[in-house]
């Protein structure tokens, strides 16, 4: 079966982690991610000319941070931002995979699809450093959703998100209790999402990392997903 391509998983992953709002200035898509995070605050545009001044002020206007987003072969804004002294941060990669391939029925109360999420969920994603703007960028989210939270020796060990948009279901915010790592919880957390979003019809199972975040890349690698796109951001200052 043929992946997604890049376009679709970046359509998905904006669908199923969507900014407050968005808006078309001078060829540029400007967010207000109403501090949810870089994905939801970043702007981004397909013409490698469009002017950084006006985007920089249009960020500035909604109190944010000047932030881009620059997709895998842009080289041409990359080399103007690092003119104007932007530097890379956090280069991420998408994987994919048929969600066939993935689902798999979670044993016995290991794992529960929910809406909206437990308060035990919101303390495992806070103590993760997912705080009360991401878990609103959640809630933001169209379409078929959930919650997921993940038991492991008779306790809560782990909480995710999962989103359907388009026959994608792109998985978020993975966090697992740091005493309950290296136990399955993320592997049992992957394969429950893909048996739920398989349920709602979809097709495909995907997520954005970070290139550095080795553990969970070979959890990725080892479970069959595929880097189908890249991407990473450009900012001023720490």
């Amino acid at each position: 079966m043929t992946l997604p391509d890049p376009d679709a998983l970046f359509a998905a992953l904006e669908g199923t982690w969507p900014a407050l709002s968005h808006k078309a200035v001078s060829g540029w898509i400007i967010r207000d991610g109403a501090g949810g995070g870089k994905r939801v605050s970043a702007a981004t545009t397909t013409d490698e000319g469009a002017s950084i001044e006006e985007a920089e002020a249009a960020m500035r206007a909604l109190s944010q941070a000047p932030l881009f987003m620059l997709r895998a072969g842009q080289t041409l804004l990359q080399d103007r931002l690092a003119v104007h002294g932007y530097r890379c941060v956090d280069p991420s990669v998408i994987y994919a995979a048929p969600i066939a391939a993935i689902a798999q029925e979670p044993p016995a109360i290991s794992l529960y699809p929910v809406w909206p999420p437990l308060a035990i969920m919101r303390r495992i994603w806070a103590d993760g450093g997912i705080g009360a703007a991401r878990v609103q960028v959640m809630s933001r989210a169209r379409g078929p959703k959930a919650g997921l939270i993940a038991r492991s020796q008779d306790r809560a060990a782990g909480a995710a998100f999962c989103a359907v948009h388009d026959g994608i279901a792109m998985v978020h915010a993975v966090e697992v209790a740091p005493a309950l790592r290296r136990k399955g919880v993320a592997r049992n957390i992957l394969q429950g999402a893909a048996f739920w979003a398989q349920a709602q019809g979809a097709q495909w199972l995907a997520l954005a990392v970070t290139e550095a975040n080795a553990p969970a890349r070979a959890l990725y690698d080892a479970l069959g997903m595929q880097v189908m796109a890249q991407y990473s951001y450009r900012q001023k200052g720490d």
